[in-house]
């Protein structure tokens, strides 16, 4: 069943790149962006994560934690980050299981060769653990500035008016 806007997003608990466990309900508190994107260091990955990284200060301000997931390795990842200087955790769903719970696979085709790979697709968690608002199709460029331009009442969810 797909998820929808409303519904409570999937827990789950996995490494990221730094081989800590990340589960979504310790994070209970913080809006999440939980971003899903097909592999480490290609060029729109690489672009989409790059802009995350640009803007991470922006997304701090609102109380916001970005979490990028793709079915890449924990080592895989320290490479990705290292290479392009990422800041933010990724995580490492090599099973499918997060990609499963939060319906983003599809059947994809390359060069006549099919095989089950990972759309892109964007979640915003909100401090409760309900869905806010999801993002299919993602298109790369600009998708990081729409983000921060639909986290509602960022710095007034955080306590943090006037600062």
């Amino acid at each position: 069943m797909k998820l929808q806007v409303g519904d409570k997003a999937p827990d789950f608990e996995v490494y990221d790149d730094q081989e800590n466990k990340i589960s979504l309900k310790n994070l209970r508190g913080k809006k999440i962006i939980l971003y899903f994107y097909p592999k480490d260091d290609t060029p729109g990955c690489t672009r989409e994560a790059c802009s995350f990284r640009d803007n991470l200060d922006s997304f701090k301000k609102q109380n916001v934690v970005i979490l990028g997931v793709s079915k890449d390795t924990v080592t895989s990842h320290q490479k990705f980050k290292d290479k392009y200087d990422l800041t933010f955790p990724l995580l490492s769903d090599e099973t499918g299981e997060i990609c499963k719970k939060y319906d983003v696979l599809s059947e994809k085709n390359m060069f006549g060769k099919k095989y089950v790979g990972i759309n892109r697709v964007t979640f915003l968690i909100d401090a409760e653990g309900k869905i806010e608002k999801i993002w299919q199709n993602v298109k790369v460029e600009g998708h990081a500035e729409e983000l921060l331009g639909a986290i509602p009442n960022g710095l007034q969810d955080a306590g943090l008016q006037g600062i």
